[in-house]
């Protein structure tokens, strides 16, 4: 079976498609998130991965188990950095993770199975700007209800200190996917319901977000 590839809009207005040889998945990371989760906030950075074959171009919510939808600012790795920003949907079978929890076992049944990780393109980023200069927020709505809301600047652990960690003990492959975590309002994916994620960058947008351009909106019809 083919690896499975993702859109990035290049600056030049041509499109490519990349082909992530991993995930790299950041846990916890917004603080009103563990809360509504009932954990604690944890010491050091909560690391995980997906492989390839979690990537899907189709929102499936496996009607036999239940599976939360978990929206977050997503990059893409290039030269040894983040080259591209976009959306991503972590999707989690809840009750499995909490089994695994408790007997202190991987996540990967519940995070890395097929399917479980939905994308938007991306889009590149300005190399000249520093990383550390640039903000973003994201929504996502279900049939036009605000279901998450999550800011950059609100994250326990910022891009540029996610990539540094990361780099410390593991090799980021060009085109690989870094999922910065996910902000509170989790909840069951519901089949048939029409997600939308949408992107903003705030450096460049002044004016209420939800009335600005995004630079990334992607639509799914949850089957």
């Amino acid at each position: 079976m083919a690896l499975a590839q993702i859109n990035l809009n290049q600056q030049d207005g041509h499109k490519v498609a990349v082909t992530p040889s991993k995930l790299v998945c950041i846990g916890r990371n917004y603080a009103e998130h563990i809360q509504e989760l009932g954990n604690e906030i944890p010491d050091d950075m909560v690391v995980f991965l997906k492989p390839n074959s979690a990537i899907s171009q189709t929102l499936n919510a496996f009607s036999q188990e239940t599976i939360h939808y978990e929206a977050e600012l997503c990059f893409m790795v290039k030269d040894g950095k983040f080259s591209a920003v976009g959306l991503g949907l972590d999707l989690t079978k809840r009750q499995l993770q909490g089994q695994l929890k408790a007997k202190g076992l991987p996540w990967e049944r519940a995070k890395a199975f097929d399917g479980s990780a939905v994308f938007s393109e991306f889009t590149a980023l300005e190399p000249s700007l520093p990383l550390s200069s640039l903000n973003w927020c994201f929504e996502l709505t279900l049939d036009g209800e605000r279901l998450q809301w999550g800011d950059s600047e609100l994250m326990l652990y910022t891009p540029q200190q996610i990539l540094t960690a990361i780099s410390e003990f593991m090799t980021l492959e060009d085109g690989d996917i870094v999922m910065t975590g996910t902000p509170k309002g989790v909840g069951e994916l519901k089949v048939g319901g029409e997600y939308r994620a949408s992107l903003w960058d705030k450096s460049q947008v002044s004016q209420d977000m939800t009335q600005a351009q995004a630079i990334q909106t992607m639509l799914w019809q949850a089957s």
